[in-house]
């Protein structure tokens, strides 16, 4: 939808507006894309970005990895000692869990980042260009789970005291500084982002406005409530012309004007043209800037790069032929239509059985099937051999919740061996621990989602996957609860006498069983397929090389890639905006047909409306182009 680019055309705007008063851009996306957007390398600490006028814009990819293991060595030692005060676990069972990777790195570490850039003082205006809505809403949360895990710890650290007070005596409480700084930290990104001016990016796409109103409504059930300051209406028609896709561009532009109007009363309502030129560099990104924040007619170009057009042959879709499929791609590029495609033909194609679950925290799986769609699979299309649902994964995590708590409680509050043991403080802290809901919960669930369904052979599964950054958090995931279950369980062997350990050990094994069958089958071709989906723009095809470079690195195998909304020549004929957006187009289908040699390149055609229902997926599907 453009977000990277409106939050680096705003930063770029309010740093030449500014003069020498110094502004920072952070990205907090894991699949980062501002070094291609700026056109320059960047790295993890701020770097100046060179403007006219002495103006001051310093930009920072942050390393969720380096920022967040950065941020445990230098607090390990009193953690640990908290950690070990408060449970039966010695320091030796508690320091490797520390050292190894987890999902929600990227939440922490944009939180982390934040709170440098806030304490520093240096800057005039921080601009942050976040993750895809589903994580962000998860990042928005981050400093109330963080202020929780502090009760949890300061609970954790005073488990001498509250025994001493039973017997008399006093014990100072453990970490007690540490504590105090870390409860500063999340207060002070907490008060920053609830004064924040909020900019939602949408574009005029029926699917894009649904999806911006439940961010709305998520955001206005915040404690206190998080109100959107600005909504961009980005990809915008705003020039009268004769060519039919535009002008139905323009009639879908005007009535998502109405809608956000009508939608979004407090919000300024700004609009970003489609000038079908990706916007690039610090002069794009200024001119791009001065159009939709101070209202500037968009006159900027760049001349598109010639190359030869490819070559097409006329191809069927595809039908799904291994027991799991996952449909990967950057943020906005059409993942969830393809995969409801490809669900869809296999089920007029053949008599197997197929279900879609997107794990996706911001789903729109019902926006395709024209259904309510829930965390529980759902007939969709009127086939009762088609269903679909969409993980909810705090729901399923506090269900889990209850079940462990009910286990703690019966464990903890036990006979064993004539002898009534009642571990009542570890009850409490584990009882407080659960009531946090961790960053990075998505990929754990969804890793189990996944092991779950495949448990019918029969059956065809299509995962509709997060976008790109969170897409590869969930694939890493795997090895991380493996090597988080032998670590686990050389752990509990050492209190093996206790039966809630022996219970723990046992649930432990089971998962950690589960997991490496997953493993196994997401590494075999022949039983789960990987399709990537990119638009033929220079942004979505850098992202996208990062992303298959990834999944080799991870064993994964992607065969086939479709590229879609692609413009045919008699598509664009006589509209010099959709010309010169071809030519783009031309000029990346070339790169990718060069790179992928050895893969099946798909062509879907630019459809002017929307896929959504069983007419709308039939014509769809009706059209297929092989990239030769």
């Amino acid at each position: 939808m453009g977000k990277t680019t409106l939050a680096a055309s705003f930063s770029v705007h309010s740093a030449l507006r500014n003069g020498r008063r110094p502004v920072l851009l952070i990205s907090t996306d894991p699949a980062h894309s501002l070094s291609d957007i700026l056109q320059q390398r960047l790295r993890d600490a701020p770097k100046p970005v060179p403007l006219p006028g002495g103006a001051r814009l310093d930009a920072w990819q942050v390393d969720a990895d380096k920022k967040f293991h950065g941020f445990l060595s230098r607090n390990k030692g009193t953690l640990l000692a908290i950690l070990e005060s408060g449970s039966l676990f010695s320091r030796e069972d508690i320091e490797p869990l520390l050292d190894t990777s987890v999902p929600g790195m990227a939440e922490m570490a944009g939180l982390l980042a934040l709170e440098e850039a806030l304490s520093s003082g240096k800057y005039e205006q921080i601009v942050v260009d976040t993750a895809p809505l589903g994580h962000t809403l998860r990042l928005l949360q981050l400093p109330e789970y963080f202020q929780r895990f502090l009760s949890f710890l300061e609970l954790a650290s005073n488990r001498d005291r509250v025994l001493a007070e039973h017997f008399g005596g006093k014990v100072q409480p453990i970490g007690s500084r540490l504590l105090t700084e870390w409860n500063r930290l999340a207060e002070a990104v907490k008060r920053a982002l609830q004064q924040a001016e909020i900019f939602l990016v949408t574009t005029p796409e029926k699917f894009a406005l649904n999806e911006s109103l439940r961010a709305r409504d998520m955001l206005e059930r915040y404690s206190p409530p998080l109100t959107i300051s600005s909504v961009v209406l980005n990809r915008a028609a705003v020039r009268s012309t004769k060519c039919a896709a535009c002008r139905q561009r323009a009639l879908a532009t005007n009535a998502a004007q109405k809608l956000l109007k009508r939608e979004f009363l407090r919000a300024k309502l700004r609009k970003g043209e489609d000038i079908g030129t990706p916007i690039l560099g610090a002069a794009g990104l200024a001119a791009f800037g001065n159009h939709v924040f101070s209202g500037k007619r968009m006159s900027w170009e760049i001349t598109p790069p010639h190359g030869k057009d490819t070559r097409l042959l006329k191809a069927g879709w595809p039908t799904l032929e291994t027991p799991l499929s996952l449909v990967l791609g950057k943020g906005g590029v059409g993942k969830t239509t393809v995969s409801a495609a490809l669900g869809f033909r296999t089920r007029q194609k053949s008599k197997q059985p197929v279900e879609i679950c997107s794990v996706d925290p911001a789903p729109s799986l019902d926006d395709v099937f024209q259904t309510d769609i829930g965390d529980e699979p759902r007939i969709v299309l009127g086939d009762a051999k088609f269903r679909a649902s969409e993980m909810d994964s705090v729901r399923l995590f506090q269900r889990w919740v209850e079940e462990v708590k009910d286990a703690i409680d019966e464990a903890t509050t036990a006979e064993r061996s004539g002898i009534h043991v009642d571990l009542w403080f570890e009850r409490h802290l584990f009882s407080q621990l659960l009531e946090i809901v961790p960053p990075g919960i998505d990929e754990v669930l969804a890793i189990i989602r996944i092991s779950e369904l495949l448990g019918d052979s029969a059956k065809r599964i299509v995962i509709d996957m997060a976008p790109t950054g969170h897409a590869l958090d969930l694939l890493r995931t795997p090895d991380r609860i493996l090597a988080w279950t032998r670590l686990l369980l050389k752990t509990l062997a050492a209190h093996r006498t206790l039966g809630f350990a022996r219970d723990a050990g046992v649930k432990v094994a089971e998962l950690g069983q589960r997991v490496r069958e997953l493993l196994d089958v997401l590494r075999d071709p022949k039983q789960t397929s990987i399709f990537t989906v990119v638009l033929p723009e220079p942004l979505p095809d850098r992202e996208t090389e990062r992303l298959m470079d990834d999944l080799e690195e991870l064993g994964l195998l992607s065969k086939s890639m479709f590229i879609n909304r692609v413009l045919f020549p008699n598509d664009v004929v006589g509209c010099r905006k959709c010309e010169r957006a071809r030519q783009w187009q031309i000029a990346t289908m070339a790169r990718l047909g060069g790179r992928y040699r050895g893969k099946t390149l798909y062509a879907v055609r630019n459809f002017p409306t929307e896929i959504a229902g069983k007419n709308a997926l039939r014509s769809f599907t009706g059209e297929l182009w092989r990239v030769k």
